[in-house]
């Protein structure tokens, strides 16, 4: 009996505390959209939430304006972020300072990064004023109907992650695969996009998963920058929490936002498992 119990007892710390501290948290986002253990109304199950969710103009813009922030800032970060791990891989002058200056925005908070975007890119702004000085008026980037001033404070807290993550896996890479193919006639450019991308996929790959989630639920970057109408469902969960009392659809904003992360994280395991059996194959 005592050798039965001897596993159970080793594991009960760790998966009691991801049940308690994970589990059950999640359990309650997910009942809570249903209509069950919410804060502030009889357990009853329901699908009033969901159906608002989705049917609800408001929320259904939301949904795809949440969306649009999180693809096009992951995408937009990613697209400037592989060929800086890139180049930090390379030695040049002035390397070590550079590596210390793109890393700054891993330190700023995202409301303070909002506001430098805000001081920076608002009408009267910094850059404004610049541009005035030489007869250039520039375009309304914060509070836009494109949230170019969210997207833009996204990526520039986004992009220094990207690229610790991205050069971690690209300077991991034997060094005599790139340069075997050059010998074989490869250019520079073709050996990285033809070696070293594919073999850094699982990196690049978890670096764009992992902004792409927190990019779903950004809160102070877009409640500052971002246009008037739609919200994201990260702001609507706020109002909906305190200001309007309603837990179950919070709790279904919640689960939403958890749905499309799982989606991706699966989409991530399935491109990652399909380039290691490329890469087997090709041994």
């Amino acid at each position: 009996m005592k050798k039965h119990l001897t596993v159970p007892l080793l594991l009960l710390p760790g998966v009691g505390y991801l049940l308690v501290f994970f589990g059950l948290p999640l359990f309650l986002a997910v009942a809570g959209g249903f209509g069950l253990f919410t804060l502030n109304a009889e357990s009853r199950f329901t699908l009033g939430h969901y159906q608002s969710l989705f049917t609800d103009r408001a929320y259904r813009d939301s949904l795809l304006f949440t969306l649009y922030l999180a693809i096009t800032s992951t995408l937009f970060s990613l697209v400037v972020s592989v060929p800086l791990a890139a180049l930090l891989q390379l030695n040049f002058v002035g390397k070590a300072v550079f590596r210390a200056i793109y890393k700054i925005p891993l330190i700023v908070p995202s409301i303070v990064a909002a506001f430098l975007v805000l001081t920076l890119l608002d009408l009267g702004g910094v850059a404004s004023r610049w541009f005035g000085l030489v007869g250039v008026s520039l375009p309304k980037l914060v509070r836009d109907p494109l949230a170019i001033g969210t997207l833009i404070a996204l990526a520039w807290k986004n992009i220094p992650f990207m690229t610790l993550i991205i050069g971690g896996s690209l300077a991991s890479i034997n060094q005599d695969l790139p340069y075997a193919a050059r010998t074989l006639g490869a250019t520079p450019f073709v050996s990285f996009l033809r070696v070293q991308v594919p073999l850094a996929l699982p990196g690049i790959s978890a670096a764009t998963l992992l902004v792409f989630i927190g990019n779903m639920a950004a809160f102070a970057i877009p409640n500052l920058l971002g246009p008037v109408y739609p919200l994201p469902l990260s702001i609507h969960m706020y109002q909906n929490a305190f200001e309007l009392n309603e837990w179950g659809l919070v709790s279904a904003m919640g689960t939403f936002i958890g749905v499309v992360s799982g989606l991706v994280l699966l989409a991530y395991y399935a491109l990652t498992n399909r380039a290691q059996r490329a890469l087997e194959g090709r041994k």
